[in-house]
């Protein structure tokens, strides 16, 4: 299969066009962010302070990079877990966040507001990390510079690979993989 050219920030028609399994390149404009960045994100949040970048419509990427060698805009970028993110990202997507690239499972209070709110999660390849790297056209840090490599950063890509794990129509790649694997190997119900 092909995979499906999109843009980021993403847009309301594109979440809805997403299933999962679709594999996808990404374009244009994310933002890293893991957990040290995740709680100041909610600090503010809490104090109502406006946060660092305007979180409607955008993506984040859980990824934390390993410095650049001379000549590179960027180290090594690849996934980290995305379930370290689950506390806080409820509350992101209610706010507008579109979408969000990492490894790993979701909760289930994660996928339900993806679904109430239409954002879609994305899978990276991990130990790739070298690879998506090239995909990363520009990397600025926009804030918690204190925070080294778990800065938020403002990262410009092109064709970034990755693959729909969780649509806005309760689709769950994982689970659709698990299944499938149950009954293909005669181990329902295990």
């Amino acid at each position: 299969m092909e995979p499906i050219k999109i843009k980021a920030p993403l847009d309301e028609k594109t979440v809805e066009k997403l299933k999962a399994g679709d594999h996808v390149f990404i374009s244009g404009v994310i933002y890293t962010a893991r957990d040290a960045a995740h709680q100041r994100l909610m600090e503010a949040l809490d104090k109502g302070v406006k946060l660092p970048f305007d979180i409607k419509d955008q993506v984040i990427y859980y990824m934390g990079p390993s410095p650049a060698r001379p000549g590179h805009i960027i180290g090594s970028a690849g996934p980290t877990t995305s379930g370290r993110m689950d506390s806080y990202t409820p509350r992101l997507i209610a706010s507008g966040l579109k979408g969000m690239i990492g490894k790993g499972d979701r909760t289930q209070a994660v996928k339900d507001e993806m679904k109430k709110y239409k954002a879609v999660y994305f899978a990276a390849i991990g130990g790739a990390g070298a690879l998506i790297s090239k995909t990363i056209t520009k990397s600025e840090v926009i804030a918690y510079e204190d925070l080294g490599a778990e800065a938020i950063r403002r990262l410009e890509v092109q064709d970034f690979p990755a693959t729909v794990i969780n649509d806005i129509y309760g689709g769950d790649l994982y689970q659709e993989g698990k299944a499938k694997y149950r009954v293909n190997t005669g181990r329902a119900g295990k």
